[in-house]
């Protein structure tokens, strides 16, 4: 993990093998001219002022995302400089919001892979944008390495095996106030929260054949051990004892059985409970309703609602919050074979309803639909699920924006206001009564498919059937961001990239403050 310090040397003195600075374009009278940022003032002096000139001269902008490299001149400790592109300035020159300050420490993190330590010079003044710069950095800076670079038993014995390009070894955040207590708290916050985000990202990268219930729920027990965290984990054993058979249902098709894992975080002085749910579907072929060609090769991300909340709640541990956190994850493995689940089987879930199964692809909801029971029984204050469910939710708001659903309007709207206040792109979504009719079953209590068209409301509306009677309960449907498979853009990686987090834990943070919403 890349290491982040808070300088006591300014821009000038800093030692370090480069230093990044911000760009912006100007906007009014200035339109179309380059504008340094804060914090770009000892770096314009070493070039005598004309740093803004010589950028402008190779081609820069001030783009959002735009990255230039320079040598440095002889007046800083440096050799190289990079001017990142923040977008057009704010009314307010030192106004950048957060998550432009993130995305631009972010892009320019990536560009330093292989770098021992960088200074950001970035804009600072405040709290809040130190802990952007430094949260974009820390989260642009992730390699997923584990399976790169190992031995090649072909090459010549003299031959050096380079590996992969490491991550920034070290982040110093320049014109932030080092000995501030509020300054260090943020930044101690932003480390804390970076790490959790990339182990959720290293666990959705993991290959399937080494990450499965039986292997996600140890890494679970070793976290919990390691942050004062109680889990308990259920094996197929207690998963029939408990009639669990929404995850038994769908595991069992499988060589590596379910599990259900439970993860507790309490504060002596909380007042609140919170309980999280994950789907954590670690493989998903659909089952016997096989996914296509070109469907399967990233299912491995099916996990992705069960690391998000495995990360949100170890990041409540590690910053000690005022609050109750309790995350349930459902692990399973959908496969196909002469034990798997049938369309048209009829499973009796962990809460006494049945569900008549139309489509073993449908399988999300299943698990989900058990734990969700199971963490009503303890009655928190409320319940937030976070599941890659619907491709009918990308479709509806493609590959960046998850959707929201909730059963209550003022819960539903909290959770988009902290998602949108965190830099995580989201959308409310209704649950129409209408389309309930649609999962009515002549066999059972309720079909896992309803309707086509409105399909991830459909999946929402299965869920609300198992959420407790007078508990405020939201469904996240991360399936479009939780897995980026285009090319990397500001902090966000290719691959797993720790969707939701950020917007669990500040909910887990207002919750301690007294503000669940």
């Amino acid at each position: 993990m890349t290491a982040l310090t808070l300088s006591t040397a300014g821009a000038a003195t800093l030692r370090a093998d480069a230093l990044v600075v911000g760009v912006a374009k100007g906007a009014g009278s200035k339109s179309g001219d380059l504008v340094l940022a804060p914090g770009a003032e000892a770096v314009d002096k070493a070039f005598d002022g004309k740093l803004a000139a010589v950028l402008a001269t190779l081609g820069a902008v001030g783009a959002e995302g735009e990255l230039t490299k320079l040598p440095a001149p002889s007046g800083l400790k440096v050799p190289v400089v990079i001017a990142v592109g923040l977008g057009t300035v704010p009314d307010k020159e030192d106004a950048y919001d957060a998550e432009t300050l993130r995305r631009a420490a972010g892009t320019a993190a990536r560009a330093l892979s292989g770098f021992k330590k960088a200074g950001f010079a970035l804009p600072a003044a405040s709290v809040e944008d130190a802990a952007a710069v430094a949260e974009g950095a820390l989260l642009g800076a992730y390699a997923f390495t584990a399976y790169q670079g190992g031995e090649n038993k072909l090459a010549p014995k003299d031959a050096k095996n380079s590996g992969p390009k490491l991550p920034l070894g070290e982040v110093a955040l320049v014109g932030a106030k080092p000995r501030d207590k509020a300054y260090k708290a943020a930044v101690e916050r932003a480390l804390a929260l970076a790490e959790e985000i990339n182990r959720a990202r290293d666990l959705i990268n993991t290959p399937p054949n080494d990450l499965y219930p039986e292997s996600f729920a140890a890494v679970a027990t070793a976290a919990g051990k390691e942050h004062g965290i109680k889990v308990q984990v259920l094996d197929e054993k207690a998963l029939v004892k408990g009639g669990f058979g929404g995850i038994l249902g769908v595991g069992q098709g499988s060589a590596n059985g379910p599990r259900l894992v439970k993860l507790a975080y309490t504060h002596p002085k909380a007042e609140k409970t919170l309980a999280l749910v994950g789907k954590g579907i670690t493989y998903d072929s659909g089952g016997i309703s096989l996914k296509p060609a070109g469907h399967n090769e990233t299912m491995k991300c099916d996990m992705s609602g069960a690391a998000a909340v495995f990360a949100a709640v170890v990041t409540a541990a590690r910053l000690g919050l005022k609050v109750n956190v309790t995350g349930w994850l459902a692990l399973a493995e959908n496969m196909p074979s002469g034990n798997a689940t049938r369309p048209g089987d009829v499973l009796r879930m962990y809460s006494g309803k049945t569900v008549e199964v139309l489509n073993t692809d449908a399988e999300g909801r299943l698990v989900l639909g058990d734990a969700l029971t199971r963490a009503s029984e303890e009655k928190p204050d409320a319940i937030v699920d976070v599941a890659t469910l619907t491709g009918a939710m990308v479709l509806a708001l493609g590959n960046r924006t998850f959707g929201i659903m909730a059963n209550d309007d003022a819960f539903r709207t909290s959770i988009h206001e902290i998602a949108e206040e965190v830099g995580e792109a989201s959308w409310p979504m209704p649950l129409p009564a209408d389309l309930r009719k649609g999962m009515d079953s002549p066999t059972a209590d309720i079909a896992n498919m309803g309707e086509r068209m409105g399909g991830g409301l459909v999946a929402g509306l299965f869920l609300k059937e198992f959420v407790g009677e007078g508990i405020a309960w939201a469904h996240l449907d991360i399936a479009g961001p939780a897995f980026h498979e285009g090319a990397p853009y500001g902090y966000t990686p290719k691959g797993g990239t720790g969707s939701a987090v950020r917007t669990l834990v500040r909910l887990a943070e207002r919750t301690a403050d007294g503000d669940l919403g």
